[in-house]
């Protein structure tokens, strides 16, 4: 009997642990724009380079790297040298620009 209940409290626990309030991502993170500069549009490909600052729903530092589009109708939008605001995300071991915005004058 003391090991059912030691297995079943362990069961509830390790239950729980994934519901957590300090494990779930701020959901504030991940609807933040970055900004940045489109560097190269490659179309063939479906990438654009952008130097960006510090993407921090993605915890990187600022730097300039490709980014996949999900949606090849943003490489449409942009051009090189534009001043964009975007949304970057990981998914299936790539990063993903998944919304382009022009950057707002200041």
């Amino acid at each position: 009997m003391k090991k059912l209940t030691a297995t079943l409290l362990l069961a509830c626990a390790l239950a729980g642990a994934g519901h957590h309030p300090a494990a779930a991502p701020a959901p504030a993170a991940a609807t933040e724009l970055t900004e940045g500069e489109i560097r190269k549009v490659d179309k063939e490909a479906g990438k654009l380079t952008i130097k960006h600052e510090a993407i921090k729903n993605l915890d990187m530092p600022a730097m300039t790297m490709v980014f996949h589009v999900r949606d090849r109708n943003l490489l449409d939008k942009v051009q090189a040298g534009d001043k964009v605001r975007f949304r970057a995300e990981a998914e299936n071991g790539k990063y993903l620009a998944t919304d382009i915005q022009p950057a707002k004058p200041l």
